[in-house]
């Protein structure tokens, strides 16, 4: 396997852990600002993924970058839509109708 594999394997790895373990030690208070968070980065990781599938380097590259796009295409906009929906339940007004 070559060496670029193999140090973003462990990068990949790595950087899901570490995620695991950030968001298992948030507060539930923080949730909301944490999910905008999540959808901005979710946007970044959607160009990176369309870049590496563009380049077309080889065809697991363009088949992984596709999946990369699709994956955290469908997260940010769902990330967007029930960050919407938590917001709205905090809106003056709207807790006490029923």
């Amino acid at each position: 396997m070559p060496a670029d594999f193999i140090i973003s394997l462990y990068i990949f790895v790595l950087g899901g852990f570490i995620g695991f373990s950030v968001i298992t030690r948030v507060s539930r208070l923080l949730h909301t600002p944490l999910m905008s968070l999540t959808n901005a980065l979710d946007a970044v990781v959607v160009v990176a993924a369309m870049i590496i599938a563009g380049r077309r380097e080889t065809e697991l590259a363009v088949i992984l970058g596709t999946i990369g796009v699709a994956a955290s295409f469908s997260n940010a906009v769902g990330g967007f839509i029930i960050t919407e929906r938590m917001l709205g339940m905090f809106k003056a007004g709207k807790a006490n109708k029923s």
